[in-house]
């Protein structure tokens, strides 16, 4: 592996295409005379021990297609001048160091495909701009310090596939412009403080199989409208203030696998049809206010954990409590 600091010498080699020193154990900053690679194609710098700011250099390399310099050390803001490379198609900024804002100006990546920057400690509002990117179809915002709400333009991401948005400080509702995500397999906005409730539209998302809004601050009932999911194999609505019973449709869920709806304020009975899913492994419901019978259908399925609270008013034969 290779060790010491990259040379700024390589800034020399005004023909270079491809520069991958990626996996290695470089130590020091980027060199900004990297900004000099005027026919550089790939740039991947990425899980090294790499320090200092991202050079704003980088912003003169017209013909990058692909920059990662994720797994660094990387410190300071995004560099605002990336927003001038109209050729990229991958971004990864991912586990870094890396504050301030998301830069506005990478609405502008009109080409952009995948936009890794989690695991940082950026700061701010997500910028609407980021609706503007018509190709992108992998965008990674998690674990960082993102303040304000969600963008209701990201809902003009129709390419987008994966939407990671958990473990920030989001306020606000969930947009019902998330709806038109028609392509969308993946919704994380889990660990956030979302309000409000969930927006019946999301059940227009017939390829999601991943719906994590859990440990938030939602509140209403869990929309009927969810049981057009065909594809849903994961969905995660504990930890909120979520009221009202148990959706009986959510029984027509057929590729279900995982169903977290503990801790939250549901009320009434156990709807049998949750019998019907049969690919079910999980069934978690303790810390709420059900009561009743758990119902035989549900004690007949294959379930690996199915949890009800202790202190609960249901009667369970076939269950373990929490």
């Amino acid at each position: 592996q290779l060790t010491g600091s990259i040379p700024s010498q390589l800034g020399q080699l005004q023909n270079l295409e491809f520069l991958r020193l990626h996996k290695n154990k470089l130590t020091s900053p980027i060199p900004s005379h990297l900004g000099n690679l005027t026919m550089l194609n790939k740039l991947t710098l990425d899980s090294n021990m790499l320090t200092g700011t991202i050079p704003s250099q980088l912003g003169q390399l017209q013909s990058l297609d692909v920059l990662r310099l994720h797994q660094n050390r990387l410190t300071g803001p995004i560099a605002s001048h990336l927003g001038a490379l109209k050729m990229l198609t991958a971004v990864s900024f991912g586990s870094n160091l890396l504050t301030g804002n998301i830069p506005s100006q990478l609405g502008l990546l009109q080409s952009l495909r995948y936009l890794f920057i989690e695991s940082n400690m950026l700061t701010g509002s997500m910028p609407s701009q980021l609706g503007q990117l018509q190709n992108l179809k992998h965008l990674r915002l998690y674990v960082n310090k993102l303040t304000g709400p969600i963008p209701s333009h990201l809902g003009d991401l129709t390419m987008l596939n994966y939407l990671y948005l958990h473990s920030n400080m989001l306020t606000g509702s969930i947009p019902s412009q998330l709806g038109e995500l028609q392509n969308l397999y993946v919704l994380f906005g889990s660990s956030n403080m979302l309000t409000g409730g969930i927006p019946s539209q999301l059940g227009q998302l017939q390829n999601l199989e991943y719906l994590y809004l859990y440990d938030n601050m939602l509140t209403n009932s869990i929309p009927s409208h969810l049981e057009d999911l065909n594809m849903l194999n994961y969905l995660y609505l504990h930890s909120n203030m979520l009221t009202g019973g148990i959706p009986s449709q959510l029984g027509l869920l057929q590729s279900l696998e995982y169903l977290h709806i503990y801790d939250n304020k549901l009320t009434g009975p156990i709807p049998s049809h949750l019998g019907n899913l049969a690919m079910l492994n999980e069934l978690l419901i303790y810390g709420n206010a059900l009561t009743g019978v758990v119902p035989k259908e549900i004690c007949d399925l294959s379930l690996e954990v199915f949890l009800v609270g202790c202190d609960s008013e249901i009667i369970c034969t076939c269950c373990t409590c929490n």
